[in-house]
């Protein structure tokens, strides 16, 4: 008898229940190139998305532009929270590109006043001519470029010249030179004259990746009124971000067509910036100096601000009498490099033992009054200058006063005459008295004690620049060798310095 074995299959048995297929070599291979080629499409849509959305991008519209617009260098990325913030590096002169209106037939009447501030092979930009020049270019001056033929632009100002067609395209030009790191654009005139260390403190304050228009307005107002309260003046200098120059530039030839009746460069830049919709930002120290006569009452009260700029010192008196303009900037300027950041800061205080007042524009001028005269005297700026256009007294964009025809109601005027440094980080200036041919003296007896002092010594710590990234506070100061004595007499020594807590500087 035959008898047949059933098979009962154990479903846990390993050996029974897993079945692998054979594979081929080929088969293996094909596999691994699939999913290599998989992960390699995986990462790049990744880094695609991930630059897209993380990377500062500068957009615009501009088909000749293309190419022109470089990433700015970061040099840190720091998580804190999932919040990832980029730190740019600080704003320096290699961040800056100039472009002064220059002519090739009046450069070497203005150079002057380019080569005061200008660093060969430091600074970046180009003095921007009709023409090129018949003559070897000085070392000292910005290199120069041949502005392009703007003869195809309408103009149709009355009063002004077509100069202003190929002034107003200098931004537009520097931009299309497409160099790298740039994150401003200055423009500027040939005779303007930048305090460049404190134009980099300015602009440091701001996101050089978002669309700034920096400047500041006329001093006459009747200036303003026939040209803008919103435009940035041309001759004190203004300032525009690489994010606005790249929209700017799509925009401006456009603009020189529609505001032709326009007068100057600065105006018509300014009929772009409306049409983008970026006001100007207002910095009080670029000066345009629309003024006539004698600048001292408007440097001897300067604002609470950083010295940018000077304009227009070809149109008033020497700012040091008895000096060329060039030589009396130079002068300034040797204050200046000494501590840039306190140059032209105005501070005031009292001698109670006396009773007098004593006003200080450092690096300029001290003032000084046999009387106690109150701080909103002290602060507002002597009508020493005429308005721009009609040389009238008024209005300007300031309080001014009038100089009192008494002598005796009059400070008595103290001019730099020298800068030195004191240890590491403190200065001395001393200021002489200066005496004008004309000038009569007061001859009351409480008058005397102040006729007596010759000159001032003024001491006061280095500022840093992070003082302008603080509340604007004026500095206070003290006389420090009030008293009887020859010596004291005809010195009087003052001490600068910040104020202290709930200190003011009117008298108890």
């Amino acid at each position: 008898m035959s008898s047949t074995r059933e098979t009962i299959q154990d479903p846990l048995k390993p050996g029974k229940f897993l079945v692998f297929p054979t594979i081929k070599p080929s088969d293996l291979f094909s596999l691994f190139m699939k999913a290599t080629l998989a992960i390699f499409v995986f990462l790049s849509i990744y880094l695609f998305f991930y630059h897209s959305f993380t990377t500062h991008i500068q957009v615009h519209s501009c088909p000749q532009c293309d190419g022109l617009i470089t990433r700015q260098k970061f040099i840190n990325i720091v998580n804190t929270n999932n919040n990832t913030s980029i730190s740019y590096d600080k704003t320096n002169i290699s961040h800056i590109l100039f472009g002064i209106g220059g002519s090739a037939k009046s450069w070497d009447t203005r150079q002057h006043y380019s080569d005061l501030w200008w660093r060969p092979n430091i600074s970046r930009g180009y003095v921007w001519l009709e023409e090129k020049p018949n003559r070897t270019w000085p070392q000292t001056s910005p290199p120069y470029k041949v502005s392009e033929d703007t003869s195809r632009f309408k103009y149709t100002s009355w009063y002004g010249s077509r100069s202003a067609v190929r002034i107003a395209r200098i931004v537009k030009e520097s931009f299309e030179l497409g160099l790298d790191n740039v994150r401003w654009f200055v423009m500027g005139d040939d005779d303007t004259v930048f305090f460049v260390e404190n134009l980099i403190t300015v602009l440091g304050k701001y996101d050089h990746n978002q669309m700034y228009y920096i400047g500041a307005n006329s001093e006459s107002i009747e200036q303003d009124i026939i040209h803008s309260y919103t435009m940035a003046y041309g001759g004190g200098g203004f300032a525009i971000s690489y994010p606005l120059a790249a929209e700017l530039v799509r925009v401006l030839d456009g603009c020189i067509d529609r505001y032709a009746s326009f007068y100057g460069s600065d105006q018509k830049v300014q009929g772009c910036m409306a049409e983008i919709g970026v006001p100007v930002t207002k910095e009080l120290g670029f000066h345009q100096v629309d003024i006539r006569g004698n600048p001292y009452g408007l440097l001897a009260a300067h604002p609470l601000a950083p010295l940018v700029s000077l304009h227009h010192l070809d149109y008033v008196e020497t700012i040091f009498p008895q000096m060329s303009q060039i030589d009396s900037v130079k002068k300034l300027i040797s204050a200046y490099k000494m501590d840039p950041d306190r140059a032209l800061q105005h501070t005031f205080c009292y001698d109670l033992s006396r009773n007098w007042s004593v006003s200080v524009s450092w690096g300029y001028t001290v003032q000084l009054y046999p009387s106690l005269v109150t701080a909103k005297k002290l602060e507002t700026a002597f009508l020493t200058f005429k308005t721009w256009r009609s040389w009238s007294d008024d209005p300007f964009l300031f309080n001014t006063q009038v100089m009192s025809p008494d002598p005796c109601e009059r400070p008595l005027i103290y001019l730099l005459d020298r800068v030195e440094k004191v240890g590491k980080d403190k200065t001395l200036t001393t200021y002489k008295r200066f005496i004008n041919e004309n000038e009569e003296i007061c001859d009351r007896l409480d008058y005397a004690p102040a006729l007596a002092v010759q000159s001032f010594n003024i001491y006061a710590s280095t500022l840093t620049p992070d003082v302008w990234k603080m509340a604007p506070r004026r500095q206070c100061c003290e006389v420090i060798n009030g008293g009887k004595g020859t010596k004291r007499e005809r010195v009087v020594q003052v001490k600068i310095r910040g104020c202290n807590k709930f200190e003011s500087v009117t008298p108890a």
